[in-house]
């Protein structure tokens, strides 16, 4: 009976090891794929060569509107003063702009100023447009699938 008992445990162990074997091959090719599109629209949206912290933070902004520099930094994960260099930064380059606080008037909001917006509407249409050129080049079946599979990847991220 031991003997039986430990032949099924070994069974289920090996076939629960594959499951999950095979879940973490599909974990690891899923985080490669996914970083490697990441990185190509990145490439494709970013004429003017900003660095990723720095599109962060004006996206940031689009999405969030007026922020402080301690909020920026909280909502990027990095240290305040890291962020500060970054908002000197982009206010050279005259893609965001000081704003006073309306209830605190020792805080300051940055903002994104025209040419910032005009900057994140450039690069959200570059990597819209190189995805749906290469979503172009798919056969209908592959595309089907990719569709279905945006879907389970939208149900996972929502999780």
């Amino acid at each position: 009976m031991k003997d039986k008992l430990a032949s099924l445990s070994f069974i289920y162990y090996s076939a629960a090891m594959t499951v999950d074997s095979s879940l973490e091959i599909v974990a690891k090719d899923l985080t490669a794929a996914i970083s490697r599109l990441l990185r190509r629209l990145r490439a494709e949206s970013n004429p003017t060569e900003l660095a990723l912290s720095q599109m962060g933070v004006l996206a940031r902004l689009e999405q969030g509107g007026p922020m402080t520099t301690a909020d920026l930094a909280r909502a990027e994960l990095m240290k305040p003063q890291s962020m500060g260099v970054i908002l000197a930064s982009l206010e050279q380059e005259g893609l965001i702009e000081r704003r006073s606080h309306p209830t605190n008037r020792r805080q300051i909001l940055f903002a994104l100023t025209e040419t910032g917006m005009a900057v994140r509407t450039s690069h959200r249409a570059m990597k819209r447009n190189w995805l749906v050129s290469a979503l172009g080049q798919l056969d209908p079946a592959d595309l089907k699938a990719l569709v279905a599979a945006t879907a389970i990847i939208r149900q996972i991220g929502d999780s």
